[in-house]
């Protein structure tokens, strides 16, 4: 593959709701450009970017896959991008590194979830885009209906500059608004098609829909509006420069339409992104260096700066980066610098990505994107800077984790593996959060949710050969004490030589906002001072599994008043002992409770879904606080909520709100759990205890 200069290359982000064709188009786009002879298809996991075992097994795309199509004299850097929301860090992370998007849109379905996301973040990274409408071929396809949904969804900005010639069956070509010309395409599926003039029937609506694409675009310029309003002609020219601007700045959104699955209408939409979606070399990426802020631009001759933004793990080759220059050039065989953690890199060969294959490069120019293999530091985020350079770029973002579930090793050998391969998993995808609860002491995996965690657990023993077994986290619960009481323990044993004796009188009430307190009130010397902290450590040591359900004792101070010793026979164990039981003896006597975690729960839904949102929620123990009014139609609820309530919310908002809703939590407090389901959560803890103790 040649190289590019910045102003020839695009790189362009395939972004829609899952199943809307993304992967097809990417492998159209191979086919009709001449890289490939064969049209792959997603279904039987032939395509050219879905080409992972977990990918082709599923039949869908889980991970970005890169592919370079060579079209017009320019080069194309598509990323084909998972629609799934589960996936949210891989759109992140591409819509991090492309310069302009294309929004694909099912022709029978409209508007949906993931056409909204790909839509919102589209904005937040200010990309400019073109939309797709896919799957004009398919029963039920209606070009004006889709188009009413999304002027509805994202305002009128949204203008047709393709209109299809037939459609579901009789779909077979397309009028391009611009140039007034048409094209039908051959019955045989080849791609080939034939410039002929716009057909009768079609008339009426394209000069309707013409006449408002002209109008669009004319609003963004004065000059063309006054020639628009006396009649003049505009040349076509004229109208491709001023839609850029348009396309550049928002106020036009061109649409598109075709079927991947028979290449129909592919050519004009590679045209398209060529003619209409911003070059690599007019990117301009803010840096920091040294701590100061500066701007760095497309050129070949200044200091390399890359950003890592994928990082796979390829059983045969080991660790995968892919990068995009965003200035200088990235040469193979060179040594260069993660500027992000000061360490420095050897670089091997350098290649371009097409799916699974490396094509082989000598170097990596300014705008465009390619990979590397086995970099020691760089991960996902990271930035790649010539030695004695220290640009930083801004990393990758990260979405929220929302689910977790806990990893149970199923063997020693697996054990002594997890760790490593967790790691190596966090590597590949960083938007997976690996941790340790110091509470219940399991192995906790988070991500965006239920799948993406599943999915990502099910690769890791695939690919290192650790076997687990995954369940929901056990809930941090703790357990106290409502009333106050006195207790006395008396540790006495005679075994033949030195015995033992500690003898002691403790006095323990609830406390409020502090785990624990120990005091003493002890008069006359009946126990001696420097047994005082043995007796202390006893009760610590009681703290740690208390007698309901095992879980950890808070809330609690305990008073040493009395007890007595013994000269010969007393001692630090002693006392520690006769403490411990003690401790265990008065808490007992003392009302003890169960507490649960509670959490402060914001979810944002739209308006339409409030009810049963609240409804959900009041299923689920929640107090709520309060609802903020939003903006674009959504509001946000605030509730207390209890965390063991809150362990598949990921997936229950999803399935209540169409994938719409989302939320964040963080602790807030203890309360003690309502006594109907105390009973049940001393089951579950002993049932837990003997499943270990087996």
């Amino acid at each position: 593959m040649r190289q590019y200069p910045a102003e020839r290359i695009r790189n362009v982000g395939l972004f829609s709701h899952g199943g809307a064709g993304k992967t097809s188009l990417a492998e159209a786009f191979l086919y009709v450009s001449g890289a490939t002879n064969r049209l792959g298809n997603a279904q039987d996991g032939t395509t050219s970017s879905d080409y992972d075992p977990d990918e082709v097994r599923r039949g869908m795309s889980i991970s970005t896959a890169v592919i370079p199509v060579e079209w017009e004299d320019h080069k194309i850097n598509v990323l084909d991008v998972p629609g799934y929301a589960d996936f949210l860090g891989e759109v992140h992370a591409a819509m991090r590194v492309v310069d302009g998007a294309v929004i694909l849109v099912d022709a029978s379905a409209g508007v949906e979830v993931g056409t909204e996301h790909a839509w919102r973040l589209a904005n937040q990274y200010n990309l400019p885009r073109l939309i797709f409408v896919n799957k004009m071929n398919r029963e039920n396809a209606d070009f004006p209906r889709t188009l009413e949904s999304l002027r509805a969804a994202f305002g009128k900005q949204i203008a047709p500059i393709h209109f299809p010639i037939g459609s579901e069956k009789g779909f077979r070509g397309i009028v391009d608004l611009l140039s007034n010309k048409a094209y039908v395409y051959h019955d045989n599926s080849d791609g080939g098609f034939d410039t002929v003039p716009i057909p009768e029937e079609c008339q009426g609506e394209v000069e309707t829909y013409r006449r408002a694409l002209i109008e669009s675009i004319a609003e963004h310029n004065e000059e063309l509006m006054m020639r628009y309003l006396d009649d003049e002609a505009i040349s076509d020219d004229e109208l491709f420069d001023e839609l850029r601007s348009c396309i550049a700045d928002g106020s036009v959104t061109p649409m598109l339409c075709g079927a991947t699955q028979y290449t129909l209408c592919i050519q004009p939409l590679l045209s398209a992104i060529v003619r209409e979606l911003p070059p690599a070399s007019e990117r301009t990426e803010p840096a920091t260096i040294n701590g100061s802020e500066t701007t760095l631009s497309a050129d070949p001759q200044v200091p390399l700066a890359a950003l890592a933004f994928k990082t796979l793990a390829d059983p045969h080759v080991g660790r995968v980066t892919y990068f995009r220059v965003f200035s200088g050039t990235f040469a193979s065989h060179s040594h260069v610098t993660n500027s992000s953690k000061g360490d420095g890199e050897r670089i091997g060969q350098l290649f371009y990505p097409v799916g699974k294959e490396h094509v082989s490069a000598e170097q990596i120019g300014a705008g465009d994107i390619g990979g590397v293999t086995k970099l020691g530091s760089v991960v996902t985020g990271d930035t790649i800077a010539a030695d004695g350079s220290n640009f930083v770029l801004e990393p990758v973002t990260t979405p929220q984790a929302s689910y977790s579930g806990a990893v149970h090793p199923r063997t020693k050998s697996d054990l002594d593996k997890l760790s490593q391969a967790l790691g190596r998993l966090h590597e590949e995808d960083p938007s997976l959060v690996i941790s340790r609860d110091p509470m219940t002491g399991e192995t906790l995996v988070s991500g965006v949710g239920e799948r993406h965690v599943e999915i990502a657990l099910e690769r890791m023993s695939r690919r290192s050969g650790v076997n687990v077994d995954i369940g929901l986290p056990r809930v941090a619960y703790r357990e106290t004490i409502c009333a106050k009481t006195t207790s006395e323990y008396k540790h006495k044993k005679q075994t033949g030589g030195a015995g033992q004796y500690g003898h002691v009188h403790i006095e323990i009430e609830p406390l409020e906002g502090v785990d624990f307190e120990f005091a003493d009130r002890v008069v006359g010397g009946s126990v001696p001072r420097g047994y005082f902290p043995a007796v202390e450590k006893g009760i610590r040591e009681a703290l740690e599994a208390g007698p309901l359900a095992g879980y950890p004792v808070v809330n609690i101070r305990a008073v040493l008043t009395d007890g007595s010793y013994h000269n010969v026979d007393s001692n630090e164990m002693a006392f520690k002992i006769a403490g411990k039981e003690a401790f265990k003896k008065g808490m007992l006597a003392a009302s003890p409770a169960l507490l649960e975690p509670v959490h402060t729960l914001r979810v944002t839904v739209p308006d339409e879904f409030m009810g049963d949102v609240m409804s959900d929620l009041n299923t689920k123990r929640a107090h709520v606080n309060g609802v903020e009014p939003g903006e674009d139609g959504q509001s946000t609820i605030e509730a207390k909520v209890p965390a063991a309530e809150l362990q598949r919310y990921a997936t229950d908002l999803r399935s209540i709100t169409q994938g719409r809703g989302s939320f964040t939590s963080a602790f807030n407090h203890y309360e003690q759990v309502p006594a109907h389901l105390a009973e049940a959560i001393k089951r579950e803890s002993a049932a837990h205890a003997n499943g270990h103790a087996a």
